[in-house]
Parts: C-alpha cells; structure tokens; sequence
C-alpha cells in the first residue's frame, strides 16, 4: 500500500518521475492487452463497414505504432498532470483541488496529443486495411488532432477528477490508503461513464482519421462528420462501437490503474529506501 508517509519523504522531482515510469508502462501493457476490443471497435464505427474494414480478421493489425507511441504518450501526459498537482496542490485548499485535477488533466491530454494523433492516424488506418499508396504527410498524420482533443479532453476532464475523488471516498471509508486493487476499480468505473458520454466523439474522430487523403477540410471538421452519421443512422450511429469501445476501456482501466498504482508504489518504496 502506497503510504502518505513514503510519498512526504519524496522530493517533487521523484514524485513526478514515479508517475512518469508508472504512467508509460502501464498504458504499454493495456494498449497491447486491449488492442483487440480497440480494432473490433475502429472496424465498427469505419465508413466502409465492419466486414469491408476486416471484419475479425488481424485483429492486431496496427499494433507496431501503437507499442512505439503509448509510452511517450502516457510520458507526456503524466509529466503534465502530476506536475501541476505536485506544483499548486500544496498551495491550494483540498476543496479546490478538484479543479486542479481538471485543470492538469485538460492541459495533459492536448500536450499528449502531439503523439498521440499522428500514431492514432497510422493505427486506425492500418486497423480498417486502408492502403495508402504513398508515405502520409504532416497534413494527414495530424488530420483530426481537433477531434480527437475534442474528444479527449472531456473524457479526461471527466475520467481524472471522478477517479481521484473516488479514491478519495473510499480512503474516507476505510480510513486508510486505498490499495492498487481499490485504485484500480475507481479507474474501471471512471472510465466506463467516460467512455459511455464521448463515444459520439470518438465516432466522428475515427471517420475522419479514416477518411481519403484527399477529402477537403471542410469534409473532416468534426460537427460536419456528426452531422452526417447522425443523417445516415441516427443514434444509433453515433454510439457504432459502444459495446467494444466501453468494454475495452472499462478493462484497461481496471488494468492500467490498478499497474499504475502498484509500479508507482514500487517506484516509491525503492526512491525512499
């Protein structure tokens, strides 16, 4: 158990660097379990259908991009987050700190995104069998960075404070540390509701991500793709994926915040010898 002690008797600098080791392999190991659910999911919500798009076949096609970009990713954002925690929590009432954990969680995920876009291009596009006969340019690797920080941020604006002031809660409970298990549920539940109120989101992100290198810009803005999913299929078009998509974060994120809490207590233990 991760003891307030062992984490007073760290300097800022060790506290940030457990989260940043924590963050990095823990996304790495449930991006690689989850990756199936993630492709069944692309495949569903893609323009051209699930069974045109792959149906179940190769379902860790894309995987090498994914690998290579997760741990920077997770770097970034981790760096980002627990930074300012480390930064302005200290300073800040403890009934305010609920707007710091919004606040590094928006910032977070935009700095994330400079990784993980591009990746998330080259992933999704090799998910769905697209075959692009050239090398994709800056233009394309970056196409629905908008929607995917559309996207994002409001998931994490949502995930990171319910996940905090659920652990919160249950440490008032049972008046003590909540163990990596404990964590690790708050993570699944938070992320659940999350995934269940962004999927709209993430639909039009996917298409667009999925859309011909030559469609113009104002064919890939995000309220046009809403738009036009919700013509063709109404409702139940904008949630295409949900089952997979819910599924697959509730379990990654049982998995990567119940490792996360357990490497970051490790990392702790080991700095504070």
């Amino acid at each position: 158990m991760l003891s307030e002690k062992n984490t007073n008797d760290l300097c800022k600098t060790d506290i940030v660097l457990t989260s940043l080791i924590s963050g990095a392999f823990a996304a790495t190991l449930c991006d690689f379990l989850s990756f199936p659910l993630d492709t069944i999911k692309t495949r569903l919500q893609s323009q051209s259908g699930f069974m045109k798009s792959g149906g179940f076949r190769n379902l860790y096609n894309g995987l090498a991009p994914v690998m290579m970009g997760t741990g920077p990713t997770a770097v970034l954002f981790f760096m980002t987050y627990e930074g300012l925690k480390v930064v302005t929590e200290p300073n800040v009432p403890e009934q305010y700190h609920s707007l710091i954990h919004i606040t590094g969680a928006s910032i977070g995920e935009v700095a994330a995104c400079i990784i993980r876009v591009p990746v998330e291009v080259v992933k999704q596009r090799r998910q769905a069998f697209i075959a692009d006969n050239e090398k994709l340019g800056l233009k394309t690797l970056y196409r629905g960075f908008g929607s995917t920080v559309m996207r994002d941020m409001p998931f994490c604006f949502i995930q990171m404070p319910l996940w905090e002031f659920f652990k919160l809660k249950w440490k008032t409970a049972v008046g003590r540390e909540v163990t990596p298990v404990e964590g690790a549920i708050c993570g699944a539940v938070s992320v659940a509701i999350s995934a269940t109120l962004t999927n709209p989101l993430d639909v039009a992100k996917t298409r667009i991500m999925l859309s011909s290198t030559t469609v113009g810009k104002d064919e890939t803005r995000i309220s046009v793709m809403l738009n036009r999913v919700y013509r063709e299929y109404g409702i139940k078009g904008l949630f295409a994926g949900f089952l997979p998509r819910v599924g697959g974060f509730t379990l990654s994120g049982f998995m990567f915040f119940g490792v996360y809490e357990k490497v970051r207590e490790l990392c702790v233990s080991i700095l504070s010898t």
